[in-house]
């Protein structure tokens, strides 16, 4: 009855918000894709060897978007490595999730995450038959959790996290939570004030493992690599250029950014920029705001398709670069000299600053970060982080960057360094999965420790 009740409830839903769904994909080409997946539950049927003992264990990992995608990497390449017999089937419910998911994980099954109705869940389960379901960060679907267990199939929680706004939502349905919660094998953590916000939610102590974070691991530090340098050349930077990259850009951030750029490329001009929007269907609002300023603009895509070359800029065009391709930007924050990290002038919460910081970049972000408190916490404690208080304090940011050299470059040095201490999730994570994976003789416990 719980389940249909949801049901109920989830139709209501679509049927409020379908006008808006349906104008974004016709206006920006969004949902449109995996609907039997979605509705339906027809994931990928699970592969069954010639003799039934043969097959090895099926790992469904699911990720919400693409930075969870992202996230998994590591993961992925030490649960390969530990239990190369796996099969691993990796959903997304977005698109462009499901895009880097396919590009980065090749060797992998690819699929969408069936939406929470008891008849998709159930079919999903059926047609997947999982040994072990591992979702990442905080994804608590009820009928999904509840079928799942019903099912007899571990659940476990990685790289989880509970922000304060989550968890004082959380707090109205405790007894709901409880009941999800305690349907999980392991819940994995980042800090200890995760640890305790699900556990005051009704979590099992015993359930729940301090992890620290995976997004700490399986970073890059060399910014020469292969495809960081191709990407100079593609956007034609000389060795003699300072970048400044506004990267995971929210509207009107890419705004911020251009302005301060204007603002500052006569004083500065060695002064590069390069903007990243957060999402792809912004590519072409930013492009054309680039253009409507009045400066030249070299876009990744036209450079991949062979429509612009670097050679074409000349000496003094300083064009702005625009990275508008998915699952780059890692590589890109390895060019930046100042990196603003998006998300921070908005209401949105901050995105990642691990990646630049990790690079040794001056890292910038705005004063709205809840979603990484304990990194920007960690941080600023070394002096690795600059944080404004405005959008109206970031050209003034960037030019005493970039009059000070010295100091940048020690403020990156120390973003660097206090990345580089805070691996070693990944192993702990890994620990927690093979545990809990068959072996020959037979399924771990649901509560193993």
């Amino acid at each position: 009855m719980f389940g249909w009740i949801l049901n109920l409830a989830y139709l209501l839903l679509i049927g409020i918000v379908s006008p808006m769904l349906i104008w974004r994909s016709f206006r920006q080409g969004k949902y449109r894709q995996g609907w039997d997946e979605k509705l339906l539950g027809r994931l990928p049927v699970r592969s069954v060897s010639a003799s039934e003992t043969q097959s090895g264990p099926r790992v469904w990992l699911h990720a919400v978007s693409v930075g969870e995608v992202l996230q998994l990497r590591p993961i992925v390449a030490r649960l390969q490595a530990a239990r190369p017999d796996c099969e691993l089937l990796i959903t997304t419910t977005t698109s462009t999730g499901h895009l880097v998911a396919t590009e980065t994980f090749p060797e992998c099954t690819v699929s969408y995450f069936p939406l929470d109705f008891t008849w998709a869940v159930r079919t999903a389960l059926l047609r997947v038959q999982p040994d072990l379901i591992v979702l990442v960060e905080l994804e608590l679907w009820p009928n999904f959790i509840r079928q799942a267990e019903a099912s007899g199939i571990p659940l476990v929680l990685v790289n989880g996290r509970m922000s304060f706004r989550s968890y004082r939502g959380y707090r109205w349905i405790r007894p709901l939570m409880r009941g999800l919660l305690n349907r999980f094998a392991r819940l994995a953590v980042q800090t200890e004030e995760y640890a305790s916000r699900l556990i005051e939610l009704g979590a099992p102590a015993e359930c729940v493992a301090v992890t620290g974070s995976v997004k700490f691991d399986g970073i890059r530090t060399n910014r020469e690599t292969d495809d960081t340098l191709s990407m100079g050349r593609a956007f034609g930077l000389k060795d003699n250029e300072r970048v400044f990259i506004a990267g995971s850009t929210h509207e009107p951030e890419e705004r911020f950014a251009l302005e301060t750029y204007i603002a500052l490329r006569e004083e500065f001009p060695d002064l590069r920029l390069i903007l990243v929007p957060r999402h792809a269907e912004r590519f072409e609002e930013v492009a054309k705001m680039v253009e409507s300023s009045g400066l030249t603009l070299v876009r990744r895509s036209d450079v991949q398709a062979g429509r612009t070359f670097s050679g074409n800029f000349s000496p003094t065009s300083r064009p702005v670069a625009l990275l508008d391709t998915l699952g780059e930007l890692t590589d890109c924050w390895g060019l930046a000299d100042i990196a603003f990290v998006g998300g921070s002038l908005t209401s949105r919460g901050g995105q990642n600053m691990i990646e630049p910081a990790s690079y040794g970049a001056a890292v910038i972000v705005g004063p709205n970060t809840h979603n990484f408190r304990d990194v920007v916490e960690g941080l600023q404690f070394h002096d690795g982080i600059r944080i404004l208080q405005n959008s109206k304090e970031l050209t003034s940011a960037v030019r005493q960057l970039l009059l000070n050299p010295t100091a940048a470059r020690r403020q990156g040095e120390a973003a660097q360094a206090f990345v580089l201490t805070q691996q070693g999730a990944t192993d702990r994570t890994l620990q927690i999965l093979v545990d809990r994976l068959p072996s020959e003789t037979g399924k771990p416990g649901r509560r193993a420790a």
